[in-house]
């Protein structure tokens, strides 16, 4: 493992003879590959998980963000395709030879290779089912079921036929290669509807984040968690003057934090504000000017979730927010729609919780859903804005705000999904894609 401080390469006795320092610079290591278990780390990994999610240490990220982001790396790693087929291929040959021989003898060396064949398929459906991995490796995973079904009935029936001529293993030949090739395209289909969980827990990575601090400072760009921040701030007068023509909100305090660290609200002059009031201290200032403007165009993004999805009718019918008021409200999303088109790509996770939360949402809310959607929420399934990086959800709301500013036009990713009357300029668009 490089030493991230002198790039020393030192090697495991190296680094045990040495109290887990550099050989070279005496630098200390953060963290030891070798007893870790199955989630393995080394000091350059996390230097470069840290740089890669930052784009080389120019956005902020929160610490959920940092969670997901190193989960993905080390969910790539946890099913190689090409180590999978040159692995199956070795044993394959060394069950065929030698295993079979010691067990069932040279006159049934098939029902080896064939007792190895079972154990595989069964391996790579458990892996199809596994909420250790992607979607794409448990896609992998049922493809390589499909496959081996495949190799199975057409050298094993020519194998038992024309070789070892056993009717008996010709049945048995057929049922395993059927039952690998039906197993593998069923779960092909259910792959984009499992749960994922993650590889690694908040706690663990807090202790490594502990540990990072001690041996390296705090990674420059770590949000903390939001504070409080109950008394107002003094603005000039000449500021509060001037109104915004945008507000971008956001459900939680965390992602209003994230955009306005990054300098969202400058780059795109836009107010940012969370459901929650966040930041406290402006808030009331913020909404005062923001009302002064009847050409205004309010935002939301969120997660997806029972809560998530309810932001859009809170701001329309909430006296703090926009009730009564005739500003048009586009729903960026999180949304069920964009889940689903995404065909498994976005890191979908369960809540009891939600579940119950979903089946208690309003007649209004659940119209603006589709079956689909509804039954996809019912589940308890909900998707994170924090599953993505700082810099793909800079690049979705400046997507969405381009994209709706004019929301006449024939722009077909912005659709028109309800208002309070003919004419009455409440509308609230929806936005069908997420990026």
């Amino acid at each position: 493992m490089k030493c991230i401080n002198c790039g020393t390469d030192n090697k495991l006795k190296d680094r045990t003879a040495n109290q887990g320092r550099c050989l070279k610079c005496n630098h200390p290591f953060v963290f030891e590959p070798t007893t870790m278990g199955t989630v393995k780390i080394t000091d350059p990994m996390f230097t470069k998980v840290i740089n890669d999610i930052s784009a080389n240490n120019t956005l902020f990220f929160t610490p959920k963000q940092l969670l997901y982001f190193l989960d993905s790396r080390l969910r790539k790693k946890s099913f190689q395709s090409l180590g999978f087929v040159g692995s199956y291929l070795f044993l394959n040959i060394w069950c065929t030879v030698f295993f079979s021989n010691m067990i069932f003898g040279s006159r049934l060396w098939l029902m080896g290779n064939l007792v190895y064949q079972i154990c595989v398929a069964i391996y790579l459906f458990n892996q199809t089912n596994s909420p250790k991995l992607n979607n794409a490796s448990r896609k992998s995973s049922a493809r390589f079921l499909q496959i081996i079904g495949g190799l199975i009935l057409v050298i094993g029936i020519f194998a038992s036929m024309f070789v070892v001529q056993s009717f008996i293993i010709f049945v048995i030949i057929i049922v395993i290669g059927i039952f690998s090739i039906f197993w593998g395209t069923e779960q092909l289909g259910k792959v984009d509807q499992l749960k994922q969980e993650f590889l690694i827990s908040p706690t663990q990575l807090q202790e490594w984040l502990n540990r990072w601090e001690q041996i390296n400072n705090v990674p420059e760009k770590i949000l903390p968690s939001p504070r409080q921040e109950i008394t107002p701030a003094t603005i000039n007068p000449d500021v509060t003057a001037y109104s915004f023509d945008r507000l971008v909100v956001c459900d939680s305090a965390n992602i209003a934090k994230l955009l306005i660290a990054n300098n969202f609200h400058f780059e795109n002059n836009c107010a940012i504000l969370s459901i929650t009031g966040y930041p406290q201290s402006i808030f009331n200032t913020t909404m005062e000017m923001l009302r002064r403007n009847p050409d205004l165009k309010v935002y939301a993004i969120h997660d997806c979730s029972s809560k998530g999805v309810s932001l859009v009718h809170h701001l329309r019918t909430s006296e703090k927010w926009f009730l009564n008021s005739n500003v048009a409200i586009i729903d960026l999303g999180l949304l069920p729609r964009q889940i689903i088109a995404s065909q498994g790509k976005m890191f979908t996770r369960f809540s009891s919780q939600l579940k119950d939360e979903a089946k208690k949402l309003s007649v209004d809310i659940r119209l603006t859903l589709t079956a689909e959607e509804l039954a996809w929420l019912d589940t308890g399934n909900f998707v994170e804005l924090e599953s993505f990086t700082p810099q793909k959800l800079i690049q979705v709301l400046r997507h969405g705000i381009s994209g709706s500013l004019n929301l006449e036009s024939d722009d077909s990713s912005i659709i028109l999904i309800g208002d309070s009357g003919i004419n009455s300029g409440n509308d609230i668009y929806m936005v069908e894609s997420f990026g």
